[in-house]
């Protein structure tokens, strides 16, 4: 079996393998755009339009960005940066992430209280008051 040379490469900053055919890597970056403009804009998006923007493949869109959004929550977190996941919305949720973000910001210690209610509204919204406060030139 032959492997062609072109189709994966090793990152040697981040010691790991790269597979460029691999979608994954591509929708991740489409991924890290799309919350990039929505964080320069001060706007946050629904989970279903970061899906669409970043055109995650299917089956599971939607487990698959909110496993890549917890992986993100921990590398901003452990580099003190403000979290981007914040930015992700749930349209049922009247603008508030998903549950997972609060269990998560919990597990970080970051957050302590419940997933829904006045003390999740308010710590959503100075997460990402944070957020937009640090795209301002």
């Amino acid at each position: 079996m032959h492997y062609s040379s072109k189709a994966t490469s090793i990152d040697r900053r981040k010691g790991r393998i790269s597979d460029q055919n691999n979608t994954d890597t591509a929708w991740q970056r489409r991924a890290e755009m799309a919350l990039a403009t929505a964080q320069q804009a001060n706007k946050t998006i629904t989970y279903a339009e970061l899906a669409d923007a970043a055109a995650i493949p299917s089956p599971q869109r939607i487990h698959k960005l909110t496993e890549w959004l917890e992986t993100s929550m921990r590398s901003d977190h452990a580099a003190g940066q403000p979290l981007r996941a914040a930015l992700v919305i749930s349209r049922s949720r009247s603008g508030l992430p998903a549950p997972g973000f609060f269990i998560l910001c919990g597990e970080l210690g970051l957050y302590n209280g419940a997933a829904s209610g006045r003390h999740a509204v308010q710590f959503h919204k100075t997460v990402i008051t944070n957020l937009w406060q640090k795209s301002d030139p």
